[in-house]
């Protein structure tokens, strides 16, 4: 996760402290594969500059409160003439689904970027990371609903982020896996990784059985419902995933996703790393609300919920898995079987698992969970 900052408070918090104190940290003992990275962004980057390539920003779904929101988005170069809103696109325009998925890994990015935010009338400042990924928090005051923020580097070349601010009387949340949970990708197997990711058309991508249904099911329970989509994937892919979303029927929500590549601390960040920190932020972020966490057994997902869940478990309401086919097992970890699962306490949230949407769903109305 990249380093925030944040804005508009005088006096910084302990969080704000830590993630400096950590900045400083890892600026002081970088990986070689990082430097190296920093030395090939640096170098790029200046040929590109020369060729007058222009700084384009990728605006990523936001969230927060009423009191304190989260503006995400990634600053990108992009060849003289590229409009400033290409990738400003709402999720409704359809005519990139059918890009291949390389062109998304393909950008240069552009690190330690100032960009600006216009939102609620007000106007900060913030800046990139050594990713070009801005992730900052900013404390402002704005009412429940759907709200939309400016961003920009340089004047004209502004784009819009979505920001949702979570009713304050919201007292259930979901927190959705993607891959093998929303659709179908075997994404842990290299091969097929690759084929997805890079490959495939992004149109050609397949749901999960029953899992929208299950969705818009459980926030017509929850009314006030917010719904997170998290996931190890790269942010490189946001746009696949949101029109992916969009496309067969998923309530919409943020999407908390990472970034490939080196790190201050090793070649690739740690996935599982990702999860529970996101989790834990999202705790922090939203003290009084519990979650409802969905993923899928073929990766980590089941233990990660555990360990969540029996570490916090005011903050877990259910814990909904599906289970994969011996095929994808075998794609997804090398074994027919799901891997190991950590034994839940005794005072663990209600669980559910099937084959897809449908099932989990009849598991939930079996148990009373849904009437």
């Amino acid at each position: 996760m990249s380093i925030a900052r944040r804005v508009g408070s005088r006096v910084p918090s302990p969080r704000t402290a830590l993630a400096t104190v950590g900045a400083r940290s890892e600026q002081v003992r970088p990986h070689w594969a990082a430097r190296l990275e920093d030395v090939k962004n640096a170098v790029v980057g200046r040929g590109l500059r020369r060729l007058h390539w222009d700084l384009r920003l990728q605006p990523f779904h936001g969230y927060g409160s009423s009191t304190r929101v989260r503006v995400m988005a990634k600053v990108l170069y992009s060849s003289p003439g590229t409009p400033a809103d290409f990738h400003d696109q709402p999720v409704h325009d359809m005519r990139t689904m059918a890009v291949r998925g390389w062109r998304n890994f393909a950008a240069q990015v552009v690190p330690y970027s100032t960009v600006h935010v216009l939102l609620g009338g007000q106007e900060f400042s913030v800046r990139a990371d050594r990713s070009g990924i801005v992730d900052a928090e900013i404390d402002i005051d704005l009412p429940p609903g759907d709200h939309q923020a400016v961003l920009w580097t340089v004047p004209g070349n502004e784009v819009t982020a979505d920001i949702t601010v979570f009713p304050t009387e919201a007292s259930v949340g979901l927190v959705s896996d993607i891959d093998d949970t929303v659709m179908v990708t075997w994404l842990p197997r290299p091969l097929l990784a690759f084929w997805n990711a890079f490959v495939v058309h992004q149109s050609s991508r397949q749901v999960v059985p029953g899992m929208p249904m299950l969705y818009q099911r459980l926030a017509r329970e929850h009314t006030t419902m917010p719904v997170m989509y998290l996931s190890t994937g790269a942010w490189n892919v946001f746009p696949v995933l949101k029109r992916f979303l969009y496309k067969n029927g998923y309530p919409d929500g943020p999407l908390l996703l990472t970034d490939w590549g080196p790190t201050n601390t090793g070649f690739f960040r740690s996935g599982r790393a990702h999860k529970e920190r996101a989790l834990r932020r999202l705790v922090a972020d939203f003290p009084g609300m519990r979650w409802i966490l969905v993923g899928d057994d073929g990766q980590h997902d089941p233990s990660i919920y555990a360990d969540f869940a029996s570490e916090l478990p005011d903050h877990v309401e259910a814990i909904l898995l599906r289970q994969l086919t011996e095929s994808e097992q075998l794609l997804a970890h090398g074994t027919l079987r799901p891997l190991a699962q950590q034994r839940r306490g005794t005072h663990a949230p209600s669980m559910a698992t099937a084959p897809d949407g449908h099932g989990l769903l009849a598991e939930l109305e079996r148990a009373g969970e849904l009437p």
